[in-house]
């Protein structure tokens, strides 16, 4: 069990000094704003495209690479890179996680994360001519290293905040980081449209926004880390190098304890998957099936960026009002019109397209901050960087299957729009299971306070 310092709001729930906590959240929603530029530029807009392009420049004439002597088509290495890297991030993150909360010190597992990641990121520059095998290496350790470092991150939530304010810290955390992801798109879209003027190829231009993202990423983490603290642990804690598969164990069983909370990690799990498929994918699908030119999918995205940050807030405030699950079930039920949607975009049409990136914009940031904040309700106190493994592996380390399904359709069909459809399955699937949760019981069996409204 963690206990809390002077000046912090610990998980007992023993009063903190305001503007220590405040200074702490602001530090906190800095780590959003660091790494979310790697979500937007890297994973949604610039990666997939130009890693597609080198594998097809790379491909034989049937249109397959073959890495470790195994044929894949072209068009699916990256949705295959981003499942494989999920998969290393399970093998990390829950003993990451039971690390932190048996030695108390998250901070140094995060920096150890953030700037493993963010160096990957950087080194993207140099990918170039038929470097496909590299630039699906440095995407697997650039993806599983934001997944750890998420799951330490958003093990500070309960720690720094009251249970009434996790909505709105949360959201707020969202916020910053779909403000920076837009901040970032539009001087990458100055470089990408004026590349000629400033003297470089295309290539160029793609290769130095991938990298810069990198740079973004470790200069801005410094905040968080200055900022969030460390808590105490109790005396008598193992060694966590030696006893971290022995606690994810123990993790597991103690979890077994809280069925409800596993009830939510389930749904979360399936819809989740959904919409993190549609983010990395997205890109993929304007070029590769609609035809789209690069500008207008960074304009799109940046159109999702700026509107995320309303939408994450907008959200927010109707979670007051009518509770974070019924809004977050209204959001799934919006995911699923979008997919509807996408699959009967015609080709070469960008206004409807932009129209799609609205939607996504007004429901992505708030799905996901409610998500969070609704969690943080259900774990039980001390196991916050452990249960948080978990919600991660939900959250990115558990992603493999939608991109799995997505590869596997295209690989299969040959075609984009059959892919994107598949992904329906999880939304709806995730609304029953999510439906099914009583959150408020679950809330108590966890052993917090209920709030009036969730």
């Amino acid at each position: 069990m963690s206990t809390g310092t002077a000046g912090t709001a610990d998980p007992a729930g023993r009063p903190a000094e305001a503007a220590d906590r405040k200074r702490e959240q602001r530090g906190w929603y800095f780590y959003d704003f660091a790494c979310s530029v790697y979500s937007t530029s890297v994973l949604t807009v610039f990666l997939g495209p130009y890693l597609t392009s080198i594998a097809k420049a790379a491909a034989d004439a049937d249109g397959f690479v073959h890495p470790l002597g195994i044929p894949v088509r072209a068009g699916s290495l990256f949705a295959y890179s981003v499942s494989v890297s999920i998969v290393v991030a399970v093998i990390v993150m829950p003993v990451a996680g039971a690390a932190a909360d048996r030695t108390g010190r998250k901070k140094p597992l995060l920096a150890a994360a953030a700037y493993t990641g963010a160096t990957a990121t950087a080194c993207m520059f140099f990918l170039d001519g038929h470097r496909y095998l590299l630039g699906a290496f440095l995407l697997i350790v650039a993806n599983a290293s934001i997944s750890v470092s998420m799951a330490l991150y958003n093990a500070y939530l309960p720690q720094i905040s009251a249970p009434e304010e996790r909505d709105a810290v949360s959201s707020r955390g969202w916020a910053f980081g779909y403000t920076s992801g837009a901040l970032v798109l539009v001087l990458n879209l100055v470089l990408f449209t004026g590349h000629d003027s400033f003297g470089l190829s295309e290539s160029d231009a793609v290769r130095i926004c991938l990298a810069s993202a990198g740079v973004w990423w470790g200069a801005f983490a410094i905040v968080p880390l200055r900022r969030l603290r460390d808590r105490r642990v109790a005396p008598g804690g193992e060694g966590a190098v030696g006893s971290g598969w022995r606690q994810l164990r123990a993790t597991l069983r103690d979890m077994r304890r809280h069925p409800l909370t596993l009830s939510f990690l389930l749904a979360y799990l399936v819809y989740n998957d959904g919409i993190q498929t549609v983010i990395s994918q997205a890109s993929l699908y304007g070029s590769e099936e609609l035809g789209l030119d690069q500008t207008t999918l960074i304009t799109a995205v940046l159109l999702v960026q700026v509107l995320a940050v309303a939408g994450a807030l907008g959200m927010g405030r109707l979670a007051r009002a009518y509770g974070a699950k019924r809004t977050i079930l209204a959001s799934l039920a919006v995911w699923t019109l979008i997919l509807a949607a996408a699959y009967l975009l015609p080709a070469g049409a960008p206004v409807f397209f932009y129209t799609l990136a609205a939607a996504i914009g007004l429901v992505l940031g708030g799905s996901q901050a409610l998500s969070r904040s609704l969690f943080s309700h259900l774990v039980p106190r001390g196991k916050e960087a452990e249960y948080f493994s978990a919600y991660e592996m939900s959250d990115r380390g558990l992603s493999w299957l939608g991109p799995l399904v997505f590869g596997l359709c295209y690989q299969l069909t040959g075609s984009y729009r059959d892919a994107i459809l598949s992904l329906v399955i999880f939304f709806v699937l995730g609304s029953v299971l999510l439906a099914r949760v009583p959150v408020r019981a679950a809330v108590a069996a966890a052993g917090n306070a209920v709030p009036k409204r969730i």
